[in-house]
């Protein structure tokens, strides 16, 4: 891994903090992910599954994590299973974790190596009364792939018909979305990886350079910063692409006069940072153009302190929602009319602002959290408000990541990171 090792206690805590939410005399199991093929020998990039990172700190494939706080056997509490690492898979394949390495990453003792998994999953099955499988309900989930999770509960549930299933789920949304003062760390540092990424186009956007050249740009400085890169596909969208909310191509000139919305922010050892910027590719706004950045920006501003401790997300955006409404009028897109005789389903500001705000953010880009449950302080989320103008040929987003304090208005990921309209016409210039 790119990224410097973890403090175990991180990982430590989070698994207490789940056992103690579990019920009595249950066991809980966390697989990580498969490695995706695409076709002959090839593979996608491994990405681990974040619950049993969450828990573990475990980075590889072929990984299992088994906790059952109430068992008789002490040393059966926690148990991590790997893949048996040797010299042939170390020449061929890199360093896996010895069992020793996997104790300082994850503070678990007891580990064993995968093919003892069945034999003392049957020894623990005579004395849980319950088992905790692991499934994705996540609200924008739509997953058709059949995962190593999804496999491994099918198994589970055929060979121990008898027992109780419990859900992790629950568990995981409540703790992965109020965030440890570790994961806070973590999450700046993605955070100043994105913005020297940042600063760094900002020297390099002028007529005439491609989308794709801005990305290779970007990629180079997260890297070079121990980034595994991209924490989500980039958009890079200039001019009237800036329209399609997930413009993903990055294949267009950029124009004189043009704005180029980029939607682009770094990963760090797994945890995420979302950032939107939109600059002028000439280094100058005209005069319609900053009227409307100016006034993503306040309705930004004015969300970002909606975020505190007891606010409702629903609520949150219904508020957000007649902020930009008054700054459309002020804007001349809508009128009192549209307003007046709106459907409040589907609100008028919904033709220039038709996403969410905000989404909490962490291990995943849309992390876990139970949205119908009110915020808490260490709770991070993204404030993005847009607005999108066909007919005049661009489209403003602006975002960051700002964690929910017990007092006060949210702390801000990503103050250090340009954002004025005046400040990024003068670095350009």
């Amino acid at each position: 891994m790119k990224y410097q090792q973890i403090n175990s206690e991180l990982f430590i805590k989070n698994r207490h903090n789940f056992t103690s939410a579990m019920k009595p005399n249950s066991l809980a199991v966390f697989n990580s992910n498969d490695i995706y093929p695409i076709s002959a020998d090839s593979t996608l990039p491994f990405e681990q599954h974040r619950d049993i990172f969450y828990l573990s700190g475990v980075d590889q494939e072929e990984s299992v994590l088994l906790l059952f706080p109430d068992c008789p056997n002490e040393k059966y509490r926690e148990i991590l299973f790997l893949r048996e690492t040797n010299d042939h898979i170390a020449v061929w394949e890199g360093a896996k974790l010895t069992k020793k390495a996997a104790f300082e990453t994850s503070g678990i003792k007891s580990v064993y190596w995968l093919q003892d998994l069945e034999k003392i999953l049957f020894e623990l099955s005579t004395y849980c009364d319950t088992f905790y499988i692991n499934t994705n309900e996540h609200y924008r989930a739509n997953v058709e792939t059949e995962t190593r999770e999804d496999r491994f509960t099918k198994w589970l549930l055929a060979k121990y018909p008898a027992h109780t299933v419990a859900k992790s789920s629950p568990i995981m949304h409540r703790l992965r979305s109020v965030k440890d003062p570790i994961e806070l760390d973590l999450m700046q540092r993605a955070c100043n990886i994105t913005e020297k990424g940042f600063r760094r186009i900002l020297d390099f956007v002028k007529p005439g350079v491609w989308e794709y050249e801005i990305e290779a740009e970007l990629i180079h400085e997260f890297v070079r910063n121990r980034s595994k890169g991209f924490a989500y596909s980039p958009i890079i969208a200039s001019g009237n692409s800036a329209n399609v909310l997930h413009y993903m191509e990055n294949n267009k000139e950029c124009k004189s006069g043009d704005l180029i919305l980029l939607d682009i922010a770094a990963e760090y050892a797994n945890y995420k940072s979302d950032l939107t910027r939109t600059i002028p590719v000439s280094g100058k706004f005209s005069d319609r153009q900053k009227a409307v950045y100016n006034a993503v920006n306040y309705v930004k501003k004015e969300a970002t302190k909606l975020l505190v401790p007891g606010t409702l997300w629903k609520e949150y955006h219904v508020e957000v929602g007649d902020i930009m409404t008054s700054e459309l009028l002020k804007l001349g897109l809508l009128d009192k009319a549209d307003v007046q005789n709106e459907d409040k389903d589907w609100p008028a500001y919904k033709k220039y602002f038709m996403h969410g705000t905000s989404h909490h953010i962490g291990l995943d880009t849309h992390d876990y959290g139970l949205l119908h449950e009110k915020m808490q302080a260490n709770m991070v989320f993204t404030v993005e408000p847009g607005i999108y103008i066909p007919d005049e040929g661009f489209g403003i987003r602006l975002e960051d990541d700002v964690v929910v304090q017990e007092k006060g208005e949210p702390f801000n990921l990503m103050k250090n990171i340009p954002i004025e309209a005046g400040e990024i016409e003068d670095l350009m210039n």
